[in-house]
């Protein structure tokens, strides 16, 4: 059981897996269906293009607007900062953007820093040295934080040192928190207000819905139930990219959220390519072809259904089955009567086609001469 088990697991490993069309012969769904593709192409080309040229009209005076909103306020206590308040002021940098919002969901905090002279951070190699040479005054340090003054800086009896640099001292020297700072950010809202108007054809439209209840706007929540509603919550919003808000909110969202949509472009990408491999270009691509698009006629469903009465039939039936009778038996007298011809027929389970007509029970019937 083990080997079976491991070698289905690793024969499993190279199976494609690709969906099944079913193409159904039946005349009326297929008038049906390409009578509405017709309908749909006369209206495109007759009324849009050619009566109305909706091609060449345009209409250069657009306006359109987008207007976005964070709302949420949570605390933290931590021993960097105490106890502080976190409003919108505080967490959605820049405080107004086109198109666009940020909201800060994690910071690292190094308390009291100035404009001074300090040791640079030992995690930057560029920093790293042995004598006052080599740090040449005037030369920034690469991906560090300020500018070297010309001093080797040693811990101890250490041979290896830090140049001293002019930067926001103390360094950061922290790693980056395993939490995130602003975690209940996840339940902040955002409104979202898209409004477009064409002045030329007098149409408008926008995401709001036009109601007279004031309290629509601060209790609904975009949804299935509410589509219309321009509030979003921010846990919702990532969830629907099939993210973490917790997990994200640690490192840049907006890179894991890409790389997701990305790889499920490529796995698109590549199932079409897959298929368009199967059936056109390898060698027996006929067959899956077959397999992948299947034909259903109305013909070969009354055929299965006719072969179970082709299998057997009723005793009359047999009887009937065959055209040739052998006759048996003779002639009385009696009465003035003639003898009945009695007739036997050979019993079969073979009815031929399954056929029988009115003539050919009218010849095997007997009557009294």
């Amino acid at each position: 059981m083990g080997q079976a088990g491991c070698k289905g697991l690793s024969q499993s490993l190279f199976d494609y897996k690709t969906e099944k069309y079913v193409i159904a012969k039946n005349k009326k769904v297929g008038l049906l269906y390409r009578l509405l593709q017709v309908s749909i192409l006369t209206y495109l080309v007759v009324w849009v293009f050619l009566v109305k040229k909706g091609y060449q009209d345009t209409d250069t005076s657009l306006q359109s607007s987008i207007v976005t909103k964070v709302k949420g306020v949570t605390f933290t206590n931590t021993s960097e900062l105490g106890e502080r308040l976190w409003d919108v002021a505080d967490y959605v940098i820049p405080p107004q953007g086109e198109n666009v919002f940020f909201v800060v969901t994690n910071l690292i905090v190094t308390a009291n820093q100035r404009q001074e002279t300090c040791a640079e951070s030992e995690s930057i190699p560029d920093a790293w040295c042995y004598t006052d040479s080599d740090c040449p005054p005037g030369e920034p340090v690469v991906a560090g934080n300020g500018v070297k003054t010309g001093r080797c800086l040693r811990v101890g009896s250490m041979q290896r040192g830090t140049c001293e640099v002019f930067a926001w001292c103390p360094v950061e020297t922290k790693p980056r928190p395993v939490k995130p700072l602003l975690g209940k950010a996840e339940d902040f809202t955002v409104y979202i207000k898209n409004f477009i108007r064409f002045p030329k054809f007098n149409f408008s439209k926008t995401n709001v819905l036009d109601t007279n209840d004031r309290a629509f706007l601060k209790s609904c929540r975009f949804g299935p139930k509410n589509p219309y509603c321009p509030i979003f919550q921010l846990g919702s919003v990532v969830s629907w990219t099939g993210s973490n808000f917790q997990e994200i909110a640690v490192q840049p969202s907006g890179q894991q959220i890409f790389r997701k949509l990305n790889l499920l472009w490529v796995q698109l990408q590549g199932a079409f390519l897959c298929d368009l491999v199967l059936i056109y270009f390898i060698k027996k691509s006929h067959f899956y072809r077959d397999k992948k698009y299947e034909e259903v006629r109305i013909l070969r469903v009354l055929q299965g259904l006719a072969e179970p009465s082709q299998q057997g039939g009723t005793p009359e039936a047999e009887e009937a089955g065959q055209p040739e009778a052998h006759l048996r038996g003779g002639t009385r007298k009696g009465k003035g009567c003639a003898g009945q011809q009695h007739l036997q027929t050979p019993r079969s389970g073979h009815l031929g086609k399954g056929e029988v007509n009115v003539e050919q029970l009218q010849n095997l019937q007997t009557v009294d001469a």
